[in-house]
This record gives structure tokens, C-alpha cells and sequence, in this order.
């Protein structure tokens, strides 16, 4: 039997602040972001899909974690085919400034076997690199999600959500590569307790965390920080917290700065979480006002991004399935401008 659905609100949502009381399940789909009425069809199906991110040319990359490789699919044909077998079990993938393909190599779903790196791809030529793979002497935990800024920073995530047996860091920390090469840890414990999904605004000048730390009480926050021209965070601030249902894991931004959050679950997994918060994609200002929510008739949600060729195609990745839809807003991606 699937996931149990929710009756789908038509009528337009409130504005709802991160200051009120928070009824997320009585949010209605955000009518003036969504092109047309239907939300979302399935675009493929393959198995434990994360990480989504797309070409100009309407190709769509995103790991396959369960079979540890990283998929392809061509949106004018339609045809998915294996682009990596034995992916190291990447995770997230995002196209850099200059449109090469950066993957978390993570270590969730086949422990001991991940490469536990982050690498970078030219898909035109092949050329396969690793841009780090320790930080201080020791292993990362498992590399999850990553950014990148048209000054060719990365940033990206280390949590451990598998075998914390095997973490040689005692931290889960956000790090800075720089393009020199060097490494920073920029954000650890306690300011955020594990992070996730990682996004940048559209100006470059904010970093967006998911915190989703999975015990009991744990944070279900999103993150902001003021990013420096060098890379620097401050100003930590709370945009929304989706406690104590399931929390975001990763995320999309609009061109007018809107957060696109892959959140929520209709089956809980333990006692960590509910089902306060509905699958979907939840669309949220960088003041923490709701502004709707996309359903996705399948747990658990993973990852978006935009796509198409106007940038208003949102790929979903969710349990075995790439959902996608049409938004009025284009997205934020930093290796293509309109």
C-alpha cells in the first residue's frame, strides 16, 4: 500500500508568519506560484532518488542512492539511463558556475562503501577530480548536499544519518572550498545540530541550512546566515521551524528569493517525528511566511530544483519517483542566467 494522501486545499493560503501558531496542515496550494492546476506529474521512476539538478540542453542529473549511481534523464525523449554506475554513493549534485557537475559522494545508504569526498566532472569531456576528501587528517562523515557561488565558492554539508560508528570527525559541520582549493569549516555544533540541504539567495548574499536532526526534540529548522564577499557567516536567524513533524532535507530558491523546501512526511518513521507537516513542497518567503504548499504523493521527499528551459520546470525527487510541475516564478541556479 503507497503513502496515505491528503485531501488538497484549493483555496488561496493565508499568509502565515514564523511568528503565529503554525497549522501546516491546513495550508492550500500556492496558487500564484504554480502555472497551471495540476501540481506535479511523475517525470520518471527509478528507486531512492536525491540531488536533482539540470542542463540548459533539458537533461536532468540526480542520484539513484539505493543502486549507487547517479541517473540521467533526457526531458525531450524521456529516456533515464545510468550516467555513473558506482557513484560513490553520491548524494547531492548541483552544476557549478562554469557548468560542471559537483557531487557529494556521500556514505548513507551503503556504509563503508561511500568515497565520502565531494568531486567535481566536466560531463563534456569526462575529467573527474576530487576536490577534498579530509579535513584535518580525518575522513568526512558523509557529504550531503552543496552550493556553489559565481566566485567559485563551494559550500557544503557533512552530517552522519547512517553508521555513526564510523565518523572519524566528532562534528557535523557546514565547510567553504575556496578556489585555491583550501578548506573551512564554517558552521558546526552548537550553532546547528545536523545539517542537510544547503542553498544560497539569488544575490549571493544569504546561505540557507536545513537543520533536520532525527532524535526526539531535535531541530526541524531552517537556517539563515549572511554570507561575506570572503565567505565569512553571521547574522544566524531562524526563517521557519517545521517541529515536531518531518523537516526539510533539501531545497530550492526562486529568483525573487522564495524557498522551495522539500518537506514533510505522511507516514512517520519513528517517534522523532508526525505527520503535523503534509508531503510537499513548501514554498516559504525569507521572512518564514507560508506561501502554500505543493503536495507529492510519495514519502519521503528528498530534494528540487529548477529546470527547463525558462527555469520554471521544478524537478521533485521523492522515494523512488522525479515528479516535476511548472512554476510562474523562474528558479535561482548559479551556472545559468536569464
Amino acid at each position: 500500500m503507497g503513502p496515505r494522501r491528503r485531501d488538497v486545499l484549493t483555496a488561496a493560503p493565508p499568509t502565515l508568519s514564523k511568528g503565529d501558531t503554525l497549522d501546516f496542515r491546513n495550508v492550500g496550494l500556492p496558487t500564484d506560484f504554480l502555472e497551471t492546476a495540476t501540481p506535479v506529474s511523475a517525470a520518471a521512476n527509478v528507486a531512492f532518488l536525491e540531488g536533482p539538478t539540470a542542463t540548459a540542453d533539458g537533461r536532468v542529473f540526480f542520484s539513484d542512492i539505493a543502486n549507487n549511481r547517479i541517473m540521467v534523464l533526457d526531458t525531450a525523449t524521456g529516456d533515464c539511463q545510468p550516467w555513473r554506475i558506482a557513484s560513490g554513493c553520491a548524494n547531492g549534485l548541483l552544476f557549478n558556475a562554469d557548468g560542471r557537475l559537483l557531487a557529494c559522494e556521500g556514505d548513507n545508504w551503503q556504509p563503508h562503501t561511500g568515497n565520502r569526498r565531494i568531486s567535481r566532472t566536466d560531463i563534456q569531456t569526462g575529467q573527474y577530480e576530487v576536490l577534498t576528501d579530509r579535513f584535518e587528517g580525518a575522513r568526512y562523515n558523509a557529504p550531503n548536499d552543496i552550493a556553489a557561488r559565481s566566485n567559485g565558492q563551494i559550500f557544503f554539508t557533512d552530517p552522519c544519518y547512517g553508521d555513526r560508528t564510523q565518523m572519524e570527525m566528532e562534528h557535523e559541520s557546514i565547510y567553504r572550498i575556496d578556489p585555491d582549493g583550501a578548506v573551512t569549516r564554517l558552521i558546526t555544533q552548537p550553532d546547528i545540530q545536523r545539517p542537510n540541504g544547503i542553498a544560497l539567495s539569488p544575490d549571493e548574499s544569504t546561505l540557507y541550512i536545513v537543520d533536520s536532526c532525527p532524535v526526539v526534540d531535535g531541530n526541524r529548522k531552517i537556517w539563515a546566515f549572511t554570507l561575506s564577499d570572503s565567505g565569512e557567516v553571521s547574522d544566524q536567524r531562524c526563517v521557519i521551524d517545521f517541529a515536531p513533524g518531518r523537516g526539510v532535507d533539501g531545497m530550492a530558491v526562486d529568483t525573487q528569493g522564495n524557498l522551495y523546501l522539500a518537506a514533510g512526511i505522511a507516514r512517520p518513521r519513528g517517534p522523532h517525528e508526525t505527520d503535523d507537516v503534509p508531503p510537499g513542497i513548501w514554498i516559504v518567503t525569507p521572512a518564514g511566511e507560508i506561501q502554500g504548499r505543493i503536495p507529492i504523493p510519495e514519502d519521503v521527499l528528498t530534494n528540487v530544483t529548477f529546470g527547463g528551459d525558462d527555469l520554471r520546470t521544478l524537478f521533485v525527487t521523492a522515494g523512488k519517483t522525479l515528479f516535476q510541475t511548472r512554476t510562474m516564478i523562474p528558479g535561482f541556479v548559479v551556472h545559468r542566467k536569464l
